[in-house]
């Protein structure tokens, strides 16, 4: 082995990567953004979980003194900051609100709660508990949990500044999600990652090699016309991802056993769009790379902010308050929020509609696009 030679052959290398701009772009770029999404996205906690407090509580008051109200306390400690706070006077309503998805639980303190808390402070070997009633939604167990975390944090400054140590209970009664596990969660997120990357993925190598090797310069020749030859690839492309949504469908219910409530067909229709809308992406970007290298550059811009943004791994409240508003420009985030509610749920269409609009607008747009890129490369 010669230096010289190894020399030559790495001033070359350097060289051909400092004359194409692309490459030496992305070689700093990519990393940066990759750093800084995840640095974000991971430095979040559960925050803006909308809950609905029914407070029945009488109160308490001793033969000398004036009425306390334990459970008044209570709600002031709790965390503003996780959690936003609705009072509501009746149970049924409130649990309307997380039915419709619009809160994510019901705390209630019944009636006799600063009573029987006095009563068991008084008298430990009463028996006597003051229970706190949590009914919620628990298909999500990181926001199950933060609610849970949140109002246990204030029942113990509660009796910290109050002086009292009450036989005090938190009891979790399930609206949604009942014997929910995380694997229940994780997987209509994976769902919906897996055939998002895939088929963007695949239609974006695909399409660039075509380009590349000449294919469709010739086909743009002939007759065929750029709206054609997009709803080709979309017919293609669009039957191979149903296909691994059938596929990972049937594992995920055969293997995981995971949770499934409502009408499996709407969930596999959410991600069948959603399959529709990532091919024309895939066709989309395909126009911004000449060379099939070039295409790969475009991964950690097509992975990273599915990845971190479109709630796959945990929920969108665990993501900081400015860059929620992203998550909705990523397709995936209403395919995930689809199955979720359909598979965990139960929900039927006349819920989950404006998921499936949001999925079609994004494939009729990124469609339009992608003829208009080839129509612009053809001048």
């Amino acid at each position: 082995m010669k230096f010289y030679r190894v020399m030559a052959v790495s001033r070359r290398v350097f060289r051909d990567v400092a004359n194409d701009k692309r490459s030496l772009a992305m070689l700093f770029l990519a990393p940066i953004f990759a750093m800084c999404v995840f640095g974000i996205a991971f430095s979040g906690d559960v925050e803006d979980v909308n809950v609905i407090i029914v407070n029945q509580d009488q109160g308490y008051t001793p033969p000398m003194g004036n009425t306390t109200y334990l459970s008044q306390t209570i709600i002031s400690n709790l965390d503003t900051g996780v959690l936003n706070i609705q009072n509501m006077p009746n149970v049924d309503e409130a649990h309307l609100k997380v039915t419709d998805g619009s809160a994510s639980a019901v705390i209630i303190f019944p009636e006799n709660f600063t009573q029987d808390a006095m009563m068991a402070t008084k008298n430990p070997s009463s028996g006597t508990t003051a229970e706190i009633i949590i009914q919620g939604d628990d298909t999500i167990t990181n926001i199950k949990n933060a609610i849970l975390k949140t109002v246990s944090d204030a029942l113990t400054n509660t009796m910290s500044d109050e002086g009292v140590n009450p036989a005090l209970k938190i009891t979790s009664e399930p609206i949604y999600g009942q014997d929910a596990e995380f694997i229940d969660f994780f997987v209509p997120g994976i769902l919906a990652f897996v055939v998002y990357l895939l088929t963007t993925i695949l239609t974006l190598i695909t399409f660039v090699g075509e380009r590349a090797n000449g294919t469709l310069e010739r086909v743009l020749a002939s007759p065929v016309t750029e709206g054609e030859v997009v709803t080709g690839y979309a017919i293609t492309f669009g039957t191979l991802g149903i296909l691994q949504v059938a596929l990972l469908l049937v594992i995920a219910i055969l293997v995981f056993n995971i949770i499934v409530v409502g009408n499996v067909l709407l969930a596999f229709l959410a991600v069948a769009i959603l399959a529709v809308t990532c091919q024309a992406l895939g066709i989309l970007l395909s126009s911004l790379a000449k060379r099939p290298e070039q295409a790969i550059q475009f991964f950690p811009f097509v992975v990273l902010p599915a990845f971190l943004l479109s709630g796959v791994f945990w929920p969108l409240q665990a993501i900081p308050a400015w860059l929620r508003p992203f998550s909705y420009l990523v397709p995936p985030t209403y395919a995930v929020e689809a199955c979720r509610a359909v598979m965990l749920k139960g929900w039927g269409l006349e819920k989950i509609w404006p998921d499936l609009a949001a999925l079609v607008l994004f494939a009729i747009l990124f469609l339009g696009l992608a003829v208009w890129s080839l129509k612009r490369g053809k001048k």
